[in-house]
């Protein structure tokens, strides 16, 4: 449905942009196969305003004008529809090559490389090539779930989705109904921010916890999309980014760097133990049961009590 859909819109566009006068909608009707097929008059009809509506926000200037017959027909000049020229600079596209190379472990690999192309073809400088290194560090964003494409493009297209997911305390996956909203990768891990309507709050998911397939859901979204700096801020504020206050830890000497690389303060206290004070917020309990045996919580006994109540449920299974 979604191929005839799109080659209906393409045979549309293509006749807006070939013709050299207004074309009726009867005109159209009799040129475009699927509109023939249609059942009826009102069947074709409302195809062809949603059709015409989907061209328009994608972005196609279509004029309406009218005869002297007083008959309406349609048309696409093009050059109100022909972009200016693509002018980029040795540093912006450079900037994209960087962009293409995140991706290069994810789906969207493709995506980016086509894009790269398209650019190159549209304008982009011939002695600038967006894929010379121009660093020793080759950036990575890492994509390993499974769930992360369908959220994706669930996040794209405002759709609701359901999934299964296991919290760090839980010993069992339990279905989740969820509003997507954004994906952020922090700390190397991916995080899924939005609206959970079983629970009606705002809720943040790390995909390596989702478990099953990812169910896309039909209807509309019943919570407000808040903005991207709010989404990031969520998400942060779950991943243990976004601290108030600290904690105090013991960690075994040699490991843990990463908490190392966030500590205000590292003492060593021999016996192959340093102790560390690094920023808490949320998050930070299930960070530390990351750490295994190499970190003991001193304070405060609320980490302490979580970190613990952790470490049960992985125990159990």
């Amino acid at each position: 449905m979604a191929i005839a859909k799109a080659e209906r819109l393409m045979n549309l566009a293509l006749c807006l942009l070939g013709t050299r006068r207004p074309l009726s909608k009867r005109e159209l009707r009799e040129s475009i196969e699927a509109y023939l097929e249609a059942s009826s008059d009102d069947s074709f009809n409302r195809m062809f305003e949603r059709d015409k509506d989907d061209l328009r926000e994608l972005g196609l200037v279509i004029e309406t004008v009218e005869n002297l017959d007083g008959e309406i027909g349609y048309l696409a000049r093009r050059d109100s529809n022909r972009l200016p020229p693509i002018t980029l600079d040795a540093e912006e596209a450079a900037a994209l090559g960087l962009a293409a190379k995140v991706w290069q472990q994810a789906r969207l690999a493709g995506a980016a490389s086509g894009a790269l192309q398209k650019l190159r073809a549209a304008g982009l400088p011939e002695g600038v090539d967006p894929y010379e290194p121009h660093g020793a560090l080759e950036p990575r964003i890492p994509v390993h779930e499974a769930a992360f494409e369908p959220l994706m493009l669930a996040c794209r297209d405002r759709r609701p989705v359901s999934f299964d997911y296991r919290k760090a305390t839980a010993a069992r996956p339990e279905p989740r109904n969820v509003e997507p909203w954004a994906l952020e990768c922090w700390r190397g891990h991916w995080y899924l921010a939005g609206w959970d309507r079983d629970r009606g709050a705002e809720r943040v998911f790390r995909l390596s916890r989702i478990t099953g397939k990812v169910r896309t859901r039909s209807g509309k979204y019943t919570a407000e999309v808040p903005d991207v700096v709010t989404v990031r801020e969520t998400v942060a504020g779950w991943a243990g980014d976004i601290t108030d206050r600290s904690a105090l830890i013991r960690l075994r000497t040699g490991s843990g760097y990463p908490l190392r690389a966030k500590a205000a303060s590292v003492r060593e206290l021999g016996d192959g133990w340093d102790e560390l004070e690094i920023p808490y917020g949320h998050g930070l309990d299930a960070w530390l049961v990351e750490f295994g045996p190499d970190v003991v919580v001193l304070e405060p006994a609320e980490l302490r009590a979580d970190v613990v109540d952790r470490l049960r449920a992985v125990a159990k299974g």
